[in-house]
């Protein structure tokens, strides 16, 4: 089981690496989307370490970064 929670973890944190390196030609409310959806993943991951919660985290995450961005 921690083997699992290990593995989304390190999942969790690649997908914020590389939606930040993918930033560079975005405008500036699709790059906060972005940022907001795999900042909020990887805290529905640590914070829930299931499918949904990671899911719904990169939703929020996603949401508030697009109203930021504003």
């Amino acid at each position: 089981m921690k083997t699992i929670r290990q593995i989304s973890r390190l999942t969790a944190v690649a997908t914020l690496v590389a939606t930040l390196a993918a930033c560079g030609g975005m405008s500036t409310r699709g790059r906060d989307t972005a940022i907001g959806a795999g900042v909020g993943g990887a805290a529905g991951a640590a914070l829930g370490g299931s499918a949904l919660s990671t899911l719904g985290g990169a939703a929020v995450g996603g949401v508030i970064g697009n109203q930021v961005g504003k």
